[in-house]
């Protein structure tokens, strides 16, 4: 029988050994949809069941500035840092309760960066033309594959000045802890952390996106996002993976 989910916690943990990676996420947006579990539990790695809130799971649009990029305490790597990324990510429990994220898909302008991520963690980046462009306090985020252009994302969110603060969705969406991907035919956890996020309400003004219909969540972008959030950034480091099996 799996083990109810731990509490979530905005409270950054320690990592249980020295950081093997880490990089600075900067401007994100956080965009997301509340989503029947029946259609997010074919999508994680096995062993790992849907998490929720309010009685449903959630699929979450990001998009961020990703820089400052290091390994094993290394200076920052040319070439594999600053960069746009887009996401599409799901929210997972592990046998045990623990909370993460799990990627659908992940898009970004750096070919070195996608290489590295599919070969050393089995993280299913895309490499894609991505860019952010800032106007008029809005902030318009676009990616589209370079292999594949039907698979694209242009979205543009305005933040506010509302801080969000003791809010538990936000902490639901936000504060996690670890990633969880499929890797070399192994379930593995990969625990990451970062100071407290900063967040702010926002607003989405437009969206034209094929990457959630893509990930199996067709027609979602025909309806307003349940969750809209902004964060100036963090700084994240990340510890070595676990296999959950």
């Amino acid at each position: 029988m799996d083990v109810p989910a731990e509490p979530v916690s905005p409270t950054p943990p320690q990592l249980p050994a020295r950081a093997s990676a880490s990089q600075r996420w900067s401007e994100l947006a956080f965009v997301h949809w509340r989503v029947d579990s029946a259609l997010v539990a074919p999508l994680l790695p096995p062993g790992l069941r849907p998490d929720e809130f309010d009685g449903t799971s959630w699929v979450g649009l990001i998009g961020f500035v990703l820089d400052r990029a290091t390994l094993a305490g290394s200076p920052p790597i040319p070439f594999f840092g600053d960069f746009v990324e887009v996401n599409v990510r799901l929210y997972a429990l592990d046998a045990n309760g623990r909370r993460g994220v799990v990627f659908v898909s992940l898009e970004a302008a750096r070919l070195a960066a996608v290489l590295a991520a599919r070969a050393v963690f089995s993280i299913p980046y895309f490499w894609s033309a991505t860019s952010l462009v800032r106007s008029g306090g809005s902030l318009r985020y676009r990616s589209v594959r370079h292999r594949d252009k039907r698979a694209r994302s242009d979205f543009s969110v305005r933040p506010s000045t509302r801080m969000v603060s003791d809010d538990a969705l936000a902490e639901f969406l936000t504060a996690r802890w670890a990633l969880f991907v499929l890797h070399r035919g192994h379930s593995t956890r990969l625990p990451n952390t970062h100071e407290r996020w900063e967040l702010y309400e926002a607003t989405l003004e437009s969206i034209d996106d094929t990457l959630l219909a893509e990930a199996g969540f067709a027609g979602l972008v025909d309806r307003a996002p349940d969750s809209v959030l902004y964060s100036p950034g963090v700084t994240a480091r990340f510890g070595s993976g676990e296999r959950l099996d």
